[in-house]
């Protein structure tokens, strides 16, 4: 066993740039618009849509960034390696690429706590206290043995999940702004008004409905022609996010009033189809919002794993094998869903999101 060989191994050039832009709007879209379009509202009130495309100028500046390190530098550690190559091996960057990795864990909770949310919407199993963190772990444990699986099987899995959502959502998001009487708002009499602190804490969480373009540079190590593809991948991610982001929340306040979507926060976007679309579409929107969380995390792991895998071989965080068989890689594997496991079991929603507002 002492012999055994740990090191990380990458499959060069088995990622292509449609699979890593799969990979990063299952994040990105999977956050931003099932889970934290009801806790911005609650936040910002009716300037909630106002605030996503403002987290998307934030993250525009920041992605200019990564782009050009991630042409200058592809490899799977990401943040952690352009912070190396910028201040060395020190305990700033190690520091603040931890920051990274535990942001992206607790946007992985977010996301399986949010599927179990939605799947309530469409089983009624019981106790939501009971069943929606019980759900969230059981996708994280699937999303685990995926990922121990081949690149090509997670690039397909992802691949399809992102097209299936993507259409969707874009049908939803037309379909509700079009027959909605006006785009206009509704408050009601419990709505919160909107304050300067509020607007800029609701930016900060919707920089969390951004945030998955960083995993496209995780990927570095096995996309095909990364010095020309990672940057591509990062701009259509961010691109497509922005325009359906933007639609779907014009949707929602088209169909539900503000103190409807702080109400359903959890599962806003199931609630916003039934006055649009009928019953029927709420099971839709519900699948959607299953297959979104569901993709988000597929991809999640992959990237965050590979990034600790990358700050251990880097020396930059301690490890300890544990005993486990296998390579660097599949232990950050096990360390990343176990982390998953604690947060979505004993946090609900709102805790969560304040977790990546502190972290982000």
């Amino acid at each position: 066993m002492a012999d055994q060989d740990r090191t990380p191994h990458y499959e060069e050039g088995s990622l292509s740039l449609i699979g890593a832009v799969a990979l990063g709007t299952g994040v990105m879209i999977g956050a931003g618009i099932f889970a934290l379009t009801g806790q911005m509202a609650e936040m910002t009130g009716p300037l909630f849509p106002l605030a996503f495309l403002a987290a998307a100028v934030i993250v525009s500046f920041s992605a200019y960034s990564y782009v050009k390190m991630s042409n200058t530098y592809p490899s799977a550690g990401g943040i952690g390696m352009y912070l190396q190559k910028a201040y060395g091996s020190t305990l700033p960057t190690a520091f603040h690429a931890l920051l990274m990795y535990f942001s992206m864990v607790i946007a992985q909770s977010f996301l399986a706590r949010t599927f179990g949310s939605y799947t309530l919407e469409l089983f009624d199993l019981g106790d939501r206290a009971v069943f929606v963190p019980l759900l969230g772990v059981g996708l994280l444990l699937a999303a685990f043995l995926i990922n121990l699986s081949t690149n090509k099987l997670i690039e397909t899995v992802a691949s399809v999940l992102g097209f299936i959502k993507i259409g969707g959502i874009i049908v939803f998001g037309v379909v509700g702004v079009f027959i909605a009487d006006s785009i206009d708002m509704g408050t009601g009499g419990d709505a919160p008004s909107p304050t300067l602190s509020g607007f800029l804490g609701a930016t900060a969480l919707g920089i969390l409905a951004f945030k998955g373009f960083t995993t496209i540079t995780n990927s570095g190590s096995e996309l095909k022609n990364p010095k020309r593809n990672l940057g591509k991948a990062i701009m259509i991610s961010i691109a497509l996010c922005v325009v359906i982001y933007a639609l779907v929340g014009f949707a929602v306040a088209s169909n539900l009033s503000l103190s409807e979507i702080i109400e359903t926060q959890d599962y806003s976007l199931a609630a916003a189809a039934r006055p649009a679309l009928g019953e029927a579409a709420v099971g839709f929107t519900v699948v959607l919002a299953m297959l979104a969380t569901a993709g988000g995390i597929i991809a999640s792991v992959f990237a965050v794993s590979r990034m600790l895998a990358m700050l251990t071989e880097m020396k930059l965080v301690p490890h300890r094998h544990f005993h486990m068989p296998g390579s660097l890689q599949k232990h950050t594997l096990v360390y990343t869903i176990v982390f998953g496991l604690i947060l979505t079991a004993f946090f609900d929603l709102s805790r969560i999101a304040a977790l990546g507002i502190i972290f982000t």
